[in-house]
């Protein structure tokens, strides 16, 4: 199974725009070239700057760890960027246990 990864990607107007992937790299090239696989949001609102990213075990982790960052405020999503630390705060509002304790057990084998 392959690993997905939560992004945060910083638009020139300063908004967070957040996204899953299997690969980083690849899907900032898409939204970085405004071609047809960039997400619209993105499109006219650069340049862009890559400025989150973790990894999860599973795409079923990845979209909730998406929606719970999306849930968040502007102030805690900056704190996030700022701090990937705190990442633990944000994992334990998924109401999954499992997926708290793989996540948090990725952060600490880094």
């Amino acid at each position: 199974m392959s690993n997905w990864y939560v992004y945060m990607i910083r638009c020139v107007n300063k908004t967070l725009y957040t996204g899953i992937t299997s690969n980083v790299d690849r899907r900032f090239a898409e939204h970085q070239s405004s071609g047809p696989r960039a997400a619209r949001y993105l499109k006219g609102k650069g340049p862009l700057q890559l400025v989150f990213s973790t990894e999860t075990e599973d795409r079923a982790s990845a979209l909730r760890l998406e929606q719970t960052i999306k849930k968040l405020s502007k102030a805690q999503k900056e704190r996030l960027v700022q701090r990937p630390e705190t990442m633990q705060e944000v994992i334990e509002k998924i109401p999954l246990a499992k997926i708290a304790d793989a996540l948090a057990k990725k952060t600490k084998d880094k």
